[in-house]
Formats: structure tokens, C-alpha cells, sequence
């Protein structure tokens, strides 16, 4: 009977002791995995969800002519010399010799060019200049620095214009940009100003999550949607290629 009992006592410590290495191999366990979810998880997490885009524009018009109207200029010039008539003897006071003005001139002077008043006809036409690709050194597109490398986490970014030299006013319209992120993204513009024949906006773009690596390829388009009617759409699209560093 003693052997029993001493029997089921052994057992019931070895439970507890095996109970115990168990509940603390647990905590361990659940120190592990909080210690990884808030050093990996994040990154995991902002590899998925959509590239920040960065942009920044400016609006540039034609020049157009105009006139300035130079106010009016008067000039009073005095005619008549000196008289070479002697003084009188009389007493009687000559009165002064009254003065003709000369004349006054007022002039409109052109500032820009001749004044085009014909009516404007035919389709505007859309044409994209890929100017430079760099990278911003701040979250700012206003920060952009050109260079055909992109350093270690920084944001890639491109200057691009877009100018209407068609000879009609192109009515609201939008442009998209293909840019290389690690999830594939195609930005699209909120509608932008009709521009005037010669009109032009400069624009910066910058994303982030972007694919590491030489030669990845950036395009913009404008008037993707076909939303204006154009002369020539051949001239729509422009594209170059950056090398982004990293890991």
C-alpha cells in the first residue's frame, strides 16, 4: 500500500512539473510571435496596399497677344524766337505774346505680338514631353531632384509636360500614368483645365513602393479615356526608363 501511494505522488509531481514547462514554453512562445508581428508585419502589410502618389502641377498659357494702352502724352512745344523788334518809346505797355501749344499725342502700343481675333477651328491636339526622372528628397513633388538613379528608399519621381498644339481649346481632360510599383498601378488624373492652342502644364509625379532594379519603365498618357477629340492621337503617349536601388 505504501508503494502506492508513493507511486501516485511521483506521478502528480512530474504532471505539474511537465504542466509548468509547458505554460512557459507558451509565454515564450507568444513573446516570439508579438516581437515579429510588430517588426515584419507592417512591411508585409505596406507591400500590399496601393502606392502613394505624389504630384504637383503648373500651369503655363500660350503668351497670347494683348494690347496696352500707353496713357495720353501731351507735350507742350512753344513756337516763336526772340523778336528782333526794337522797344517801343511809347509808354503804353505791350501785352505778352500768347503762345500756340504744339500738339498732343496719345499712342496704343502692342506688347505681344499681333492681336489674333480670328475664331479658333479644327481639334486641339494633345502632346506628352517626358522632361526628367529623378527622385524627391522629401514626401514634396516640389523636392524633385534629377538623376537616372534612384537612391535606396527614396521615392522615384518623373517631370512630364503636356501641351494642346492642335488649334482648338480641348475641353476637360485627363491623363494616367503607368508607374513601376511592386503591385501593379496605373494612376489616373481628376480632369484637368481645357488648355488653348499652346497652352502647357509641367507636372511632377513621385511614388513609392516601387520595383527595385535597371530599366523600369514609366509612361504617361494623356487623353487615355479619349474624352476630347483630337487631330492625331499618335502623339498621346511618352515613356523612359529609371534605375531604382535597393533590396
Amino acid at each position: 500500500m505504501m508503494t502506492f501511494k508513493t507511486d501516485a505522488s511521483t506521478r502528480q509531481t512530474t504532471m505539474y512539473s511537465l504542466a509548468m514547462v509547458g505554460f512557459v514554453a507558451l509565454v515564450a512562445l507568444g513573446i516570439s510571435l508579438a516581437v515579429y508581428s510588430s517588426r515584419y508585419v507592417p512591411n508585409a502589410i505596406d507591400r500590399i496596399g496601393a502606392a502613394a502618389v505624389s504630384l504637383s502641377q503648373i500651369f503655363k498659357s500660350s503668351g497670347g497677344t494683348s494690347l496696352s494702352v500707353v496713357p495720353t502724352a501731351s507735350t507742350t512745344i512753344f513756337f516763336g524766337g526772340a523778336t528782333t523788334t526794337k522797344p517801343s518809346t511809347s509808354t503804353t505797355a505791350k501785352k505778352p505774346a500768347v503762345k500756340s501749344p504744339g500738339t498732343t499725342t496719345s499712342n496704343v502700343y502692342q506688347i505681344s505680338g499681333a492681336t489674333n481675333t480670328a475664331a479658333l477651328s479644327g481639334l486641339p491636339d494633345f502632346v506628352v514631353i517626358i522632361d526628367a526622372v529623378g527622385y524627391l528628397a522629401t514626401t514634396s513633388a516640389e523636392s524633385f531632384i534629377a538623376s537616372s538613379t534612384v537612391p535606396t528608399i527614396s521615392r522615384p519621381a518623373v517631370k512630364f509636360t503636356i501641351k494642346n498644339i492642335g488649334a482648338n481649346v480641348s475641353g476637360a481632360w485627363r491623363f494616367s500614368a503607368s508607374i513601376p510599383t511592386q503591385s501593379a498601378y496605373i494612376y489616373q488624373s481628376q480632369p484637368q483645365q481645357p488648355l488653348n492652342p499652346g497652352d502647357r502644364i509641367e507636372y511632377t509625379l513621385g511614388f513609392d513602393q516601387a520595383n527595385r532594379g535597371t530599366d523600369q519603365t514609366i509612361s504617361v498618357t494623356a487623353n487615355f479615356d479619349n474624352a476630347v477629340a483630337e487631330s492625331t492621337m499618335s502623339n498621346n503617349s511618352a515613356s523612359t526608363k529609371i534605375t531604382i536601388l535597393g533590396s
